[in-house]
């Protein structure tokens, strides 16, 4: 049986999602709450992949992954550059219509940001910005 990925899931409060390797096989990807990044984890496949819809693990679609992801970010995360700072935005706008588009919008701006960030530091580029947990300063 062939799976289409990616495929995207809400995991226990983390985002996780599963990409095919280039052998055919799977991989799995979840959401590190103390860096931001997305950490090789594959000893959730099957559980994700079988989990059949229940509270704490879910099937979701991309753009629900990304606004997933950018929440989980922004609560557990603190730094510099501009990614925090569209953080602190977010944070300080209302929840009209109008506000929750914007802050839509704007999750969907930090979560390309990551990604740039990501593949940069792939490439052996020092990081351009800091991250702390916050978890830690809790």
């Amino acid at each position: 049986m062939t799976i289409r990925t990616p495929l995207f899931y809400s995991y226990y409060a983390r985002t996780y999602r599963i990409d095919t390797t280039p052998d055919g096989g799977l991989t799995g990807h979840i959401l590190n709450l103390d860096t931001g990044e997305f950490d090789e984890d594959n000893t959730r496949l099957h559980e994700v992949l079988h989990a059949g819809g229940t509270s704490d693990i879910d099937a979701i679609g991309e753009a629900e992954f990304v606004q997933e992801t950018e929440a989980a970010r922004a609560d557990n995360l603190s730094g510099g550059g501009p990614i925090f700072a569209l953080y602190d935005t977010i944070r300080a706008l209302g929840r009209s219509p109008q506000e929750l588009a914007l802050v839509h919008s704007l999750r969907t701006r930090t979560y390309g940001l990551w990604e740039a960030e990501l593949a940069r530091r792939a490439s052996g580029q020092p990081p351009s910005f800091t991250v702390a947990s916050r978890t830690a300063e809790r």
